[in-house]
């Protein structure tokens, strides 16, 4: 029981995370447009709590040539969903969403 609480907590918050951005992004110009990209491509793989979580192994998504993460990932590249959200707000250029 305890784990399932804790489940709909980070999914609510994730979400809330979601929501924020897509109302408005607090990352200015093509940065905050990436994020909201990012946020809704893990929510359309049904990965955003997933990513809250900090459960994603991104090296599954990345190809430094085909993408869609353009860059060479090891297996097992955990990052947490502040991390991912800094990446696309630095570096849009990573992410085929954001191309």
């Amino acid at each position: 029981m305890k784990k399932y609480l804790i489940a709909v907590v980070v999914t609510v918050v994730a979400l809330g995370l979601g929501s924020a951005f897509a109302a408005k992004p607090s990352i200015p110009g093509a940065g905050g447009a990436c994020v909201q990209a990012g946020l809704g491509t893990l929510k359309s793989l049904g990965a955003l709590q997933l990513a809250a979580q900090g459960q994603v192994d991104y090296s599954g998504y990345a190809d430094p040539v085909d993408g869609p993460i353009f860059a060479d990932l090891p297996e097992g590249t955990f990052l947490s969903l502040g991390q991912v959200v800094r990446l696309h707000a630095s570096n849009p250029d990573l992410f085929a969403w954001c191309n």
